[in-house]
């Protein structure tokens, strides 16, 4: 069974058509890579999926239930978590105190809640961190911590936004082991990413969005030799993701 289904979706603004007719599936225990030129539709998609966006037409079906058009912390409830491409911690409270909230809203105590951040904290290497206000945390911390709130809602299926945008190449090999570590444990995978020998190397599958629209879909091997994905999007891409 597939743990995600999107069904022909479809969002449009004020006339402008930003996604059109997408399908996919995601599978539980998957990594998905979402590539695609900068104006895709990307994030629009995760925002339809999440919640944050109703569509204008098709259905988002998560582990058999329609969440089509769920608000955002419904969706979350359900076990669809994400992460932001813009991160935006509670910079004044400590780095244990920013995942404990989100923890709160899945563990019914506070004794629970910091156990479960404490146990995050500890898989993602940030438990020494814990008592840092998380506004100074480098860009790297401050991606660990992006994905430890979100883990914090014990969520199934974990949509990435350009989780490793920002990070130099050195840093990158940790945040790859760290996400096939989650998926591991659990939690599928749904990420959007720039960064392509990360998309390569961690997704067992990889769709290809342009001009709000699939434009191809399977093994990494598969769409890197697609003349069509070369032609739109890896040709000038992979040119200067790794750099």
């Amino acid at each position: 069974m597939s743990l995600l289904q999107i069904e022909g979706l479809t969002k449009s603004f004020a006339g402008l058509v930003a996604l059109h007719d997408v399908s996919f599936e995601v599978e539980p225990g998957a990594i998905v890579g979402l590539i695609g030129p900068n104006g895709a539709g990307k994030t629009t998609l995760f925002n339809v999926i999440a919640g944050t966006f109703p569509p204008t037409d098709g259905r988002v079906i998560f582990d058999g239930t329609d969440v089509t058009g769920w608000r955002p912390h419904r969706v979350a409830r359900a076990g669809l978590g994400r992460t932001f491409q813009l991160m935006r911690p509670f910079p004044a409270l400590s780095v244990r105190s920013n995942v404990v909230v989100a923890a709160l809203q899945r563990h019914g105590s506070q004794t629970a809640a910091e156990r479960a951040a404490d146990a995050i904290l500890d898989r993602l290497g940030l438990l020494d961190r814990g008592a840092q206000p998380a506004g100074t945390l480098p860009t790297a911390g401050r991606k660990r911590l992006e994905v430890a709130r979100a883990l914090a809602l014990a969520p199934r299926l974990l949509l990435l936004d350009e989780v490793m945008a920002g990070l130099l190449p050195a840093e990158r090999q940790p945040v790859i082991d760290m996400l096939r570590e989650v998926r591991d444990q659990g939690t599928a995978l749904l990420l959007v990413e720039h960064v392509m020998a990360a998309v390569m190397a961690l997704s067992d599958r990889v769709l290809v969005l342009h001009h709000g629209e699939l434009l191809a879909g399977g093994t990494p091997e598969e769409v890197t030799s697609n003349p069509a994905v070369i032609d739109a999007y890896l040709g000038e891409e992979m040119l200067i993701a790794d750099t």
